[in-house]
């Protein structure tokens, strides 16, 4: 028994050597291939002539950005219209200039034991108005399109556990989601299957949909992009290309809307009818056309509103961004006197719970989000992709990756993503010294600049005057 001991005891002092004699030499060869390969790289990089110059690379990184130059090599590859997912990444005006005033001591604040009414009514003009617990609701987002049917479950799920409505988004009608979520908003697209009977009739509201922050007009998807259970719901074949009209069947001059919205109301069967456009430099002349139309609803998507894919022009270089969208809405609906008959939906780019206030504050009745969602349902679920995937292919229909979504636990990860956006937001109303959403306004709102004082139409932060 001692030989034994003895016998162990000497291999793994041994072992114990011959370890600590590979981690010093090793460590030491580890230390000397770095010094070569830096300074190999570093004398090439000093000695080479600019045409040779990896630098050259970086120089014109800065004079434009690496993803333009990565949008660049996608265009070579095939010549065709590539399709950005997710939106623009211009950084363009937004909420950060403006801030609240809190209550202090002119006005007190409100103890956290204060209820804040946070429910929202959408339509209150038609016979079935669509109420909600929340202010906050999720984007349309299509299935086969855009999402998997995993993604668009965990979405309606989600949407139903804190009281708010789901969005079909423009892709066929899915009874599951539907199913699954409490309030549904039925998105009538600018395709074959958008007025589809079935989905209308289940719906709670109906959503026109003409445009949207990131895409406009015609947009064609190859057939293999929506091969399977999608392509079956479109009613198309497997040879046939996905097209979306540029505008509305049935419309084919702006006095063709009035018709199109007293058919349409007659299948809604009293439920309210939005319609949801980009915002451009034309809004109030596109405004007009709204009301003469009578929609119920008017949902703007500014230019940071992202899609599962759009052209990098139509994302970048479309549209205004969605605080001018907002007040200049806000502004010529209350000139027109609609401003109590018809809601105001706003989306693009939202994506903090003070940011959310700010438009409610400016006149928001709700606002929907679609990033943040989306990057909810992943959580605590990227290490199924990363880091040889984007986490999208989490949640992407065309994704061989879809079918690891866990969609319990990305439900519940997305409510929870809306339930502590609304705990801040009730939190900023008492720090306000309110108690509703009804009783925000522009003056709670201070402008750190001339140009948002001017474009908000609220007091700047260094005056004083009342």
């Amino acid at each position: 028994m001692l030989i034994v001991v003895l016998s162990v005891t000497g291999t793994l002092i041994a072992l114990g050597i011959f370890l600590g004699l590979f981690y010093f030499v090793g460590k030491r060869c580890f230390r000397t291939i770095v010094q070569r390969f830096f300074g190999l790289t570093l004398e090439r990089l000093l000695r080479d002539k600019y045409p040779e110059n990896l630098m050259e690379l970086w120089s014109a990184v800065r004079r434009t950005t690496v993803q333009n130059i990565l949008e660049i090599s996608l265009r070579a590859e095939e010549g065709k219209i590539i399709q950005r997912p997710l939106g623009s990444p211009k950084p363009l005006p937004h909420y950060d200039t403006l801030m609240f005033v809190a209550a202090q001591m002119a006005r007190l604040p409100k103890e956290g034991t204060i209820p804040v009414d946070m429910k929202v009514t959408l339509g209150a003009k038609a016979e079935k108005p669509l109420q909600i617990e929340i202010p906050l609701m999720i984007s349309g987002m299509s299935f086969g399109l855009g999402l998997s049917e995993q993604a668009k479950l965990a979405l309606a799920r989600a949407a139903k556990q804190v009281g708010t409505a789901a969005n079909s988004g423009e892709g066929p009608f899915l009874q599951e989601e539907r199913d699954e979520a409490g309030k549904f908003i039925w998105q009538i697209s600018r395709s074959t299957w958008g007025r589809n009977p079935q989905a209308i009739s289940a719906a709670d509201m109906l959503e026109v949909q003409m445009g949207q922050g990131a895409r406009m007009g015609y947009y064609a998807k190859e057939p293999s992009a929506v091969k399977g259970k999608a392509q079956k719901l479109m009613g198309i074949s497997p040879v046939e290309s996905v097209i979306t009209s540029a505008v509305i069947p049935g419309i084919s001059t702006p006095w063709d809307w009035s018709k199109y919205v007293g058919d349409l109301r007659k299948e809604a069967a009293g439920k309210p009818i939005a319609i949801k456009i980009m915002a451009t430099g034309a809004l109030e002349r596109d405004l007009a056309v709204c009301l003469e139309a009578d929609f119920d609803v008017i949902v703007l998507d500014g230019s940071q509103g992202g899609a599962s894919g759009g052209s990098p022009m139509i994302c970048d270089d479309l549209g205004i961004p969605s605080l001018l969208a907002l007040v200049r809405a806000e502004r010529f609906l209350r000139e027109q006197g609609a401003r109590k008959d018809v809601s105001l939906v706003v989306s693009g780019g939202y994506a903090t719970p003070g940011e959310c206030l700010k438009a409610i504050a400016l006149g928001a009745d709700a606002i929907y989000l679609g990033t943040v969602p989306l990057f909810g349902l992943v959580h605590n679920q990227i290490q199924k992709v990363l880091p040889w995937e984007p986490l999208t292919q989490l949640i992407w229909y065309d994704s061989p990756y879809k079918q690891r979504l866990d969609i319990p636990l990305a439900s519940k990860s997305v409510a929870n993503v809306l339930k502590s956006m609304t705990l801040e937001m009730e939190e900023g109303v008492r720090a306000l010294g309110k108690t509703s959403l009804s009783e925000l306004g522009p003056n709670d709102l201070v402008a750190l600049d001339e140009w948002t004082a001017k474009v908000t139409g609220v007091k700047l932060a260094y005056s004083w005057e009342d």
